[in-house]
């Protein structure tokens, strides 16, 4: 028998090695953190988002995360709709259980149909984040952003 190059076999194989690959990898899962962060912020829930905070967070101006709740609600209050689009320009991993991404957010000024489009940002903000992962979640310990 004369072997033969099969595409669709290959393709086949390729599909298998990618469902094997790690779906609970630390990338995937602080990728699904930021994800379920987002959730949260467009929810305007300020006990969900705050769920995604070490106890000892602080930011780059030292506030704690008791601080930054009670800046979030402001935030919430003076903004009745929120859509952000998110993404991580950098990650990785320092040691197992640490992980440092940078990542961009634009804050869409209106819902729009097309809200997944960059054009609409009326903010855009640089962040420098840190998450810890402790008892299997991934957890914020610092975060920096815009110009600091």
């Amino acid at each position: 028998m004369k072997d033969r190059f099969n595409p669709v076999a290959s393709f086949a194989v390729l599909l298998l090695l990618g469902a094997c690959s790690a779906p609970d990898s630390p990338e995937t899962q602080v990728r699904k953190t930021v994800a379920a962060m987002e959730t949260a912020a467009e929810a305007r829930d300020v006990g969900d988002l705050m769920q995604f905070l070490a106890e000892d967070f602080r930011d780059a101006y030292g506030r704690s995360a008791p601080e930054l709740s009670r800046y979030v609600q402001g935030y919430f209050i003076a903004n009745q709709s929120i859509h952000l689009l998110t993404r991580i320009e950098e990650l990785e991993f320092p040691s197992a259980d640490e992980a440092r991404l940078r990542m961009t957010v634009a804050m869409v000024g209106r819902e729009a149909e097309a809200a997944a489009a960059w054009n609409l940002a009326a903010d855009i903000h640089d962040f420098d984040v840190t998450l810890r992962r402790q008892d299997g979640r991934w957890t914020v310990t610092y975060a920096q952003w815009g110009g600091d």
